[in-house]
């Protein structure tokens, strides 16, 4: 079970590191930054997919979605952006 867990913080850890590059890069496209403000919005919201009140999946959704989110607006980049963000992330 720990290693699943490590597993998948590894791989969460990384996507993060990738988003966080590409909004401070100045090549990301406007629609990236503005997603990426809509994503920290959806996460501070107190209006949620699955409200909060829910006891387990209330914060279920906001660890599914916003990980699922990320890796979306990072592949609709593009392909030379993520190609330097694919190299710099090793």
């Amino acid at each position: 079970m720990f290693k699943r867990v490590s597993l998948l913080w590894t791989v969460v850890r990384g996507d993060l590191l990738r988003f966080w590059w590409a909004l401070r890069d100045p090549r990301a496209p406007r629609w990236f930054k503005l997603a990426a403000a809509g994503l920290v919005v959806y996460l501070l919201s107190p209006v949620d997919l699955l409200p909060d009140a829910i006891p387990f999946l209330g914060a279920v959704d906001d660890l599914v979605l916003l990980p699922l989110a990320m890796r979306w607006l990072l592949a609709r980049l593009p392909a030379a952006m993520q190609a330097d963000l694919a190299a710099r992330a090793g």
